[in-house]
């Protein structure tokens, strides 16, 4: 047997099959923004996701489909008010739309940052953690908490929106409406804010200042940073010490282990790591400082959501 485990961001929807020994058999994957229209983004996957269970005998050999998404509610299986999707202000009822395409089969739905720390929890660097916070640095900022070895869903299944905690008062506008967010500043997206202000506000050399700012990316930054861009490297530390502030706060809350970084933006390394644990040290409370690990997930990001997802799935 086997079950499907997919993965919806901003960017991109990753799916894969899965085998009971977190094998991924065989994946495919869609842009997510190339769907403004929500029935056609379901048939679509839909029909992608039946052929990869073709390759492995059919439905009748898949126990389940779990399903990662922004903003999604586990005990409902919506997506609600998402802001990084392109199907914005609605309650969407995905989990039910994709089992009426897929002959029925058994779909769970959950927030994408809680797949991947189901993932890491499973097979990651959390294997033997029982207490530790995920937080994906992608095109926005997620977060998966894990309590005494269980997934934290709260009273209506939307716990964990860290990357919606105000770490600046009245600042940037975030996509969710509000200001001031963490995935404001410290997602790939909020990187790449933070480096047109400062390419605008500053007069200092940067292989940055060669690359059109519409099309400017964080990896940009992150090559920048790599050959010395010392422009780079200073909107890196500046990303990274409002990370670590942030997540000083966190430890407050739940006492972790460890807190793990996840996603495109968390690929940098050091870059980000280093002022990351530097802030969050200096800004820690007395009674955890130094017991909190910072770690960088040693998954794939899309074989990382995939098989989190696809513990639902079973």
């Amino acid at each position: 047997m086997y079950t499907v485990g997919m993965d919806i961001g901003g960017t991109n929807t990753v799916f894969g099959i899965v085998d009971k020994n977190g094998q991924v058999i065989c994946t495919d994957s869609v842009k997510t923004q190339a769907y403004p229209v929500l029935e056609d983004y379901v048939d679509t996957v839909a029909a992608k996701v039946k052929a990869l269970t073709d390759k492995v005998g059919g439905f009748s050999q898949i126990a389940g489909m779990g399903i990662g998404a922004p903003n999604g509610n586990y005990y409902k299986g919506t997506i609600e008010f998402a802001p990084n999707l392109p199907w914005k202000g609605i309650v969407i009822p995905l989990a039910k739309m994709f089992s009426e395409r897929l002959g029925g089969m058994k779909v769970i739905l959950t927030n994408d940052a809680n797949a991947a720390a189901l993932g890491e929890k499973m097979y990651g660097v959390g294997k033997d953690l029982n207490h530790f916070i995920v937080i994906t640095l992608g095109t926005g900022v997620g977060s998966g908490i894990i309590i005494d070895g269980k997934l934290l869903y709260g009273q209506d299944g939307t716990a964990g929106e860290l990357g919606h905690v105000i770490v600046r008062r009245n600042g940037r506008m975030c996509g969710c409406g509000r200001r001031g967010c963490l995935e404001a500043y410290c997602s790939a997206t909020g990187l790449v804010r933070t480096t047109i202000e400062k390419l605008e506000k500053s007069d200092k050399p940067s292989l940055l200042r060669e690359i059109d700012t519409k099309k400017l990316t964080s990896k940009d930054v992150y090559d920048a940073a790599v050959n010395g861009d010392k422009l780079a490297i200073e909107i890196f530390k500046m990303t990274g010490t409002i990370l670590g502030e942030a997540m000083a706060d966190m430890v407050c809350f739940s006492n972790p282990q460890a807190i793990v970084l996840f996603g495109g933006l968390a690929k940098a390394g050091d870059f980000i790591r280093k002022y990351a644990y530097e802030a969050m040290e200096k800004n820690m409370l007395n009674i955890y400082k130094g017991k909190t690990q910072l770690l960088i997930s040693a998954l794939k990001d899309a074989d990382a959501a995939i098989l989190g997802a696809s513990a639902l799935g079973w």
